[in-house]
């Protein structure tokens, strides 16, 4: 239950970031303005993500590159507002 609950708060982050729908594919993305630290393939990306409807406890979750990835989360895009600590 709980990696639904989860699931749904990952999913909220990525649907909040701003899109643009003239966007082509062809367009370069440019590098995030404070991109996440690099590290390694055990290096863990601590970020919050939203709370569950009701909580006022802050969520934060530290997963690998390749588990926020799994979950639709570019960590580089999504460090500068939601990042809090790299642990390894």
């Amino acid at each position: 239950m709980a990696q639904k609950e989860l699931l749904v708060a990952l999913s909220l982050i990525v649907a909040a970031a701003p899109v643009s729908a003239t966007q082509t594919e062809a367009e370069v993305q440019p590098l995030p303005a404070n991109p996440a630290p690099p590290g390694g393939p055990d290096t863990r990306y601590c970020m919050h993500i939203e709370a569950v409807t009701g909580s006022r406890i802050e969520n934060v979750v530290c997963w690998t590159r390749a588990e926020w990835a799994d979950q639709g989360v570019d960590v580089d895009q999504d460090w500068a507002k939601e990042g809090v600590r790299v642990i390894g």
